[in-house]
């Protein structure tokens, strides 16, 4: 029985494969052009798409534009009891926690909920001091890749740094789910609300900071507009139509009388935006 020969479209795609993986390879463009016809000929699906360009997009990025900052962390003070600070870390609901010391910029390690476990057992609650059951924190600048952020949280197995800005002082803080995020997207879990309240923060008067998975329905119940919902599920499906593209971060665009400014992003989603009424 004789050999099939390959197509001439399997070659034009193993020759591609071959220049890739050559001494001299392409640039990260044509690895993604390359990945992008792999989907197109069903090599991988889309889902394994959008992984793979997450991947290539972490080393592009930098800590300072995933971390959360300074004025959204939730912190406890060294000096707190016991009861003051466990209504924060009940409401929160988050599992690691900055302690600080005198300064606001002293960190002085970190809290895991879980630590507080043993105290359900421990009727002496009083003698309680925070500094007892510390974690050491690890610090990490904001201009750190992200690729290396993800190293160094496998290998020393944490969680959490804290984000240091070039004066010293704390700018934020970055978890591994908020690089993991950017390569797989939102990981939901059971403390994350499907309501109105989840979707849409208030920043002042008239400026909203909404998700952009926000349900068009949803959005125009709050905001009393009437955005079709039938072509897009959610707002950011209206605001990339009308960009014609994926926007960047603080990119701008104003549709129906409304401001939309994206503050959140990586180049293939949007995840944050400030709206805004246009008078």
């Amino acid at each position: 029985m004789s050999e099939e020969r390959p197509s001439s479209q399997s070659k034009s795609w193993l020759d591609k494969l071959s220049t890739l993986f050559s001494d001299d390879p392409n640039d990260r463009q044509d690895l993604k052009d390359i990945l992008r016809e792999a989907a197109e000929r069903n090599v991988v699906d889309s889902e394994t798409l959008s992984i793979l360009e997450g991947a290539l997009q972490v080393s592009d990025m930098q800590v300072r534009d995933i971390m959360v900052p300074r004025s959204q962390m939730v912190c406890i003070k060294a000096e707190e009891s016991l009861k003051e600070f466990l209504p924060s870390i009940i409401e929160s609901a988050h599992s690691r926690f900055p302690v600080l010391g005198e300064g606001q910029d002293e960190v002085l390690g970190v809290l895991l909920a879980k630590d507080l476990l043993p105290l359900i057992l421990n009727e002496s609650r009083e003698d309680f001091n925070v500094k007892d059951v510390l974690r050491s924190a690890a610090f990490v600048p904001e201009s750190k890749r992200l690729n290396i952020l993800l190293k160094e949280f496998r290998a020393t197995r944490n969680h959490m740094a804290i984000v240091a800005d070039e004066f010293g002082g704390i700018a934020g803080i970055v978890t591994i789910e908020d690089v993991l995020e950017q390569i797989v997207g939102e990981i939901e879990d059971e403390h994350d609300q499907d309501d109105d309240d989840s979707f849409i923060k208030e920043l002042d008067h008239n400026v909203r900071m909404v998700k952009a998975l926000t349900p068009i329905e949803d959005f125009n119940e709050h905001f009393k507009t009437k955005f079709d919902d039938k072509e897009f599920d959610t707002i950011a499906g209206i605001v990339i139509q009308h960009f014609g593209r994926v926007p960047e971060c603080d990119e701008a665009i104003t549709i129906n009388n409304w401001r939309f400014k994206i503050i959140n992003g990586n180049g293939r989603r949007i995840n944050l935006m400030e709206v805004t009424p246009i008078e």
